[in-house]
């Protein structure tokens, strides 16, 4: 019979743990979690990517519901534990949940500390610790006020995302340095630098005196007397090992839950895991410590010889364009000596600290790749003297001369530390290289997690491959459009104008297709392409469109077709809606639907009736919606200024003004925006493929966000104080997207691929380029904006929609 392995707390450590005894023996124990949290196990370190917009919650879950069950693993959630009964070895929750143990690991973590200033409890005063402080935090509209009290790692990292959503920062921080605790004054000035550079006010030496507001935040005092005006305050000002639940039970508590080598309580029955633990007087909550902590635990728990001996630290900011890293002690004294290399041009600062001819401490901004090495030399108390002449310019440099990037990473041992965040050394890596016969980093980063996180370490994970695979390896392979060419759908694109091509019979020709005529993926790619670079001189073929393109309405499960006529920003009248009602009833149309994007949809339409339906739509005034469409679809408002007593401007007038002069174009996916008239963004604009949220100086312009298979918000791309420079925005970002996305490609996928600083610098920064893909647009629908529905009715692709022909016996007997 296995034994009772229950575990309080469901945070990286304990999934770390659990990983080490499933792979060594998945019988040994019945586990049975209980999580406070009402989800899975994800990834702590990504939850500033998720809140700056460029991960979603999905993609930073370790262990999903599947590995659980796969695994036999009770997980109650939104269960926390309110009673460990060590004589009848029992916990409790909270919701009514008891499970009995042999084996009992708590891992409850730490909670933030909040300073007990006046304020310190009203609504909109949060902490940054989980994925519910995100939720709170990406609650408030782009536009609001955040203060960020400390300027710490997790205070940064706040304050960064937060301005990434659109929001106006300050960060607080005592300190007359950021992240002091982790960096030198040098290291700190670049590093507060670059964060006012990016928009966000770095107040040193501020010490809060009180929190303002009434029910809710309305600002912050400082000691000084100064008051900053905030609709949000995010506490990040350090952590306590969550110890209450163990101190109740009765277990020997100091700052942490006191553990030994084994990590194990003083009952030879409970141990302490994570951030809660106390070892050797010290508590970590880092996460590498906390991963060296796990795998000796599972090896505890399996009987064999293990032992924790204390972990040496090193940091890293997870801030997107700064790269800082930090280890060790870097105080001053006078057995210590320094080494510095500063570079202004480049924004580049090392210093090294030495005791004894060993690294002790380590600092590095702006160049990082080092840190591993220097990092491992520290461990190890590695003898600095055969190198020291060098040793600041890195690995690369020993012996003298630059050395192949390749020999230096062969030169790391095996047990260097290659990722930080999932704590995964060299060997682990090359060992499942070629254990599983992986070829590519997502290969690495399924099966090790190395490079899955923050991504910082990508280049050492490529040159592992490289290394491991020697020339099988290859990044730089372009994926082909399909199994017709070589060519990659950049290539394509690109050849498409540098050869003139207009034709798909020309394409292939030019470009040595494999084919005859391509395929199901190449030709429609290939149609838009050619649609895209030649408007007015490449007619659209038909046949190489999908059913729904082709018909110009979508297909139904039962074969019958639905019909959603376009309501210029979701605007309707009478006439409109009568011959909605008419169509309806005319047609016998079984049922009629508002959708998401404020419109109407008439489904169950037999593809005969289509043109009949059209042009009884037609005789209304209403177009083609184009809800089948690789193009626009809608463009959502809300009544705005019009209306609404919080309305900033005319929303509802922007929108339809939008949705007049981009409709017919045809682009890589579909495109839906959406227009609110205030930061309550009542129009849902942040996560639509382009948004505007209308504030009292003008448009905030949102752009690259997602809510159907992927969710995820928008970033912010600019402000517009004019509603026509945003409409000139708002195309000549679409023409841009148009010009550079791949087929099948959405908005936000392009501009992951493409990066959205090469895409402000074009539509934001420079103005002439802003110009011209605005007036390349406008060109291009010229000739797009024909209504297709009014087309057909005039009899274009009438097979389309003939009834197929019935052929009685004798006709087929002939």
């Amino acid at each position: 019979m296995r034994e009772k392995l229950v575990i309080v707390g469901n945070g990286m450590a304990p999934g770390r743990m659990l990983e080490h005894l499933f792979e060594a023996d998945p019988d040994r124990y019945a586990v049975t979690i209980f999580n406070a949290e009402p989800r899975v196990n994800y990834n702590r370190l990504m939850l500033s990517p998720v809140l700056s917009g460029e991960k979603r919650y999905e993609e930073i879950i370790t262990h999903g519901d599947d590995w659980y069950a796969a695994n036999g693993v009770t997980l109650h959630k939104a269960s926390p534990v309110s009673l460990i009964d060590r004589t009848a070895r029992r916990v409790v929750s909270a919701n009514g949940i008891v499970a009995d143990y042999d084996r009992l690991v708590v891992a409850t973590g730490s909670t933030p500390f909040i300073p007990p200033v006046p304020g310190h409890q009203l609504a909109g005063v949060v902490t940054y610790r989980d994925l519910d402080d995100v939720e709170k935090m990406l609650s408030m509209p782009p536009g609001s006020r955040i203060v960020v009290i400390g300027g710490g790692l997790l205070g940064l990292e706040a304050a960064a995302g937060l301005r990434m959503r659109g929001m106006e920062v300050t960060v607080l921080h005592l300190s007359p340095t950021l992240m002091e605790r982790q960096l030198d004054p040098a290291a700190g000035y670049l590093l507060e630098k670059a964060f006012t550079e990016r928009g966000i006010r770095i107040l040193t030496r501020a010490n809060t005196k009180a929190i303002l507001g009434v029910e809710r935040v309305e600002g912050v005092e400082l000691e000084d007397g100064t008051r900053i005006a905030s609709d949000m305050v995010v506490m990040a000002v350090g952590i306590r090992p969550a110890t209450g639940l163990a101190k109740a039970a009765g277990l020997a508590v100091n700052r942490g839950i006191v553990v030994d080598d084994q990590l194990r309580t003083d009952d030879p029955h409970v141990f302490a895991l994570g951030e809660c633990a106390e070892h050797r007087g010290m508590c970590y909550g880092l996460v590498a410590p906390l991963y060296e902590m796990a795998q000796v635990l599972a090896g505890t728990l399996l009987g064999q010889e293990a032992a924790y001996h204390g972990s040496v630290t090193s940091t890293k900011l997870k801030v997107t364009g700064i790269d800082l890293f930090s280890a060790g002690d870097f105080g001053e004294g006078e057995d210590r000596e320094e080494i510095v290399l500063r570079d202004a041009t480049a924004g580049v600062y090392k210093r090294l600290v030495l005791k004894d001819d060993r690294i002790i401490g380590a600092v590095l901004y702006g160049e990082t790749a080092d840190g591993p090495w220097f990092f491992d030399m520290l461990r190890k108390g590695t003898d600095t003297r055969p190198m020291r002449d060098t040793l600041i310019f890195g690995q690369a440099y020993q012996g003298g001369a630059p050395l192949d990037p390749m020999a230096a990473v062969a030169a790391l041992p095996d047990d260097a530390e290659i990722c930080g965040c999932n704590g995964v050394c060299k060997g682990r890596i090359t060992g499942t290289i070629t254990a599983k016969g992986l070829a590519d980093l997502d290969g690495v980063r399924a099966h090790t997690k190395a490079s899955a996180s923050c991504g910082s370490c990508t280049h050492l994970v490529e040159q592992l491959l490289h290394l491991t695979l020697g020339d099988a390896y290859n990044p730089a392979a372009v994926k082909p459009m399909c199994g017709c060419t070589e060519y990659g759908h950049g290539d394509v694109r690109r050849l498409i104008v540098a050869k003139g091509l207009k034709s798909i019979p020309a394409v292939m020709q030019e470009l040595e297709w494999k084919t005859s005529c391509g395929c199901a993926k190449c030709r429609p790619a290939l149609n838009y392409y050619l649609v895209s670079e030649w408007p007015g001189e490449y007619e659209d073929d038909g046949q190489s469109r999908f059913i729904n393109e082709r018909v110009h309405a979508n297909i139904q499960k039962d074969g019958t077709y639905s019909v959603v006529p376009r309501m210029w920003g979701g605007v309707t009248n009478p006439r409109e809606l009568r011959a909605i009602a008419d169509v309806a009833d005319k047609f016998a149309i079984p049922t009629i639907k508002v959708t998401g994007g404020q419109r109407i949809d008439l489904l169950g339409v037999k593809k005969e009736d289509l043109p009949a339906v059209w042009a009884d739509l037609n005789a209304a005034g209403m177009v083609s919606g184009a809800a089948y469409a690789k193009g626009l679809r809608t463009v959502k408002t809300c009544v705005g200024s019009d209306w609404c007593r919080f309305g900033t401007q005319d929303s509802t007038g922007l929108g339809i003004r939008l949705e007049k002069f981009m409709w017919g174009a045809w682009t890589p996916a579909k495109v839906k925006l959406a227009v609110s008239g205030c930061p309550r963004n009542c129009a849902e604009a942040t996560c639509k493929d382009i948004g505007v949220v209308c504030v009292d100086s003008g448009y905030d312009i949102h752009f690259a966000g997602a809510a159907g298979l992927d969710i995820k918000g928008t970033e912010l791309l600019c402000h517009a104080d004019t509603e026509d420079e945003a409409l000139e925005i708002i195309v000549a970002l679409t023409q841009l997207y148009r010009e550079q996305g791949h087929y099948l490609e959405r908005i936000y996928k392009w501009a992951r691929r493409v990066g959205t600083d090469s895409i402000r610098a074009a539509i934001v920064d420079d103005r002439m380029k802003r110009k011209h893909y605005f007036e390349r647009f406008a060109h291009s629908q010229t000739f797009a904006q024909v209504d297709p529905w009014q087309e057909r009715v005039n009899g274009k692709d009438a097979h389309e929609f003939a009834a197929m022909a019935e052929f009685g016996l004798p006709v087929a007997a002939e």
